[in-house]
């Protein structure tokens, strides 16, 4: 076989998410691309446009605000929106809160990481949305990584780890009962550092977040944390401006920033390739506990 004929592993990838994302257009009636703002999705945005351009997306763009968001997230995710003229739909977790279908914590950082996934399945179930497309991937989480690319949830949204369907193969079964639905995770194989190379390579835009920049910060269990309306802030707390950029693009109250002079994708992934901390170690809302993402998924959670 000549060099011609041989697919890179990031082609490879590439071509595996492509066939993901038309076997969920083949299998389900009414599937949505859950749409976070952050460097996966918009990946997956990327990946959709390979998969069915010249046509229109055979799903809309679906966006659950938590009213935690960055500033920055939500404005690319409505520039984006604009920029490829496909359907975008946003609910909104203070919606649910108000109607009495969340509570919302107390405290210093109070997060609505949790509580979305109500939003979220009353917007399944508005939409009879039977397939919803993410992009998490397995080396993100001990969670993500033992669960399948078609991810059934039974009619509570909730998943079990120990009913999963084998996947051999490319083959993929979207068959479900009435109530259910599939999450499906197209570059479910990517690494973080697949990702970062594979935007390098393809030229996608992304928040300017991800970049090095100067913010407002203040030290929370040895993380560095964004200044925001949405964190109260005592005498113990120290505000200091530093340079930083988001491995991993959350809420504001629990997403940490990390140090880094990186503002180039170059930057970036050599950044990636020395590091000895994961990707969501900066995330405040899976050190709560051990199981704390498994915990989330069986109540809903993308």
């Amino acid at each position: 076989m000549t060099d011609l004929h041989r697919l890179s592993h990031l082609d490879q990838l590439e071509s595996e998410a492509i066939y993901i994302l038309r076997e969920v257009a083949a299998q389900f009636e009414r599937p949505a691309l859950l749409f976070s703002g952050g460097k996966d999705s918009i990946c997956l945005v990327h990946l959709a446009l390979k998969a069915f351009r010249p046509g229109k997306f055979p799903f809309p763009l679906v966006h659950i605000d938590t009213g935690h968001n960055f500033d920055e997230a939500l404005k690319f995710r409505d520039d984006l929106a604009e920029k490829t003229g496909e359907k975008l739909i946003v609910r909104y977790v203070q919606d649910s809160i108000d109607q009495g279908k969340a509570v919302e914590e107390k405290g210093k950082f109070p997060s609505r990481n949790a509580i979305q996934a109500v939003t979220l399945l009353d917007t399944i179930a508005e939409f009879k949305f039977d397939a919803c497309i993410g992009g998490a991937r397995r080396d993100e989480e001990k969670a993500r990584a033992k669960e399948r690319i078609f991810s059934v949830r039974d009619e509570f949204g909730s998943w079990d780890p120990k009913l999963q369907r084998p996947e051999l193969w490319n083959i993929y079964n979207g068959k479900i009962h009435i109530g259910e639905n599939v999450r499906v995770f197209p570059i479910s194989n990517w690494t973080e550092l697949d990702v970062w190379e594979y935007i390098r390579k393809e030229n996608i835009e992304l928040p300017s977040l991800y970049f090095s920049h100067r913010r407002e910060i203040v030290w929370r269990e040895d993380l560095v944390f964004p200044v925001s309306k949405f964190i109260s802030l005592d005498n113990t707390d120290k505000v200091e401006t530093r340079t930083v950029r988001f491995r991993t693009v959350g809420d504001m109250t629990c997403t940490a920033a990390v140090e880094s002079e990186a503002n180039t994708i170059d930057d970036i992934i050599r950044e990636i390739q020395i590091s000895r901390t994961t990707e969501r170690g900066s995330r405040l809302d899976d050190k709560r506990s051990e199981a704390a993402m498994e915990d989330r998924k069986k109540g809903g959670y993308f």
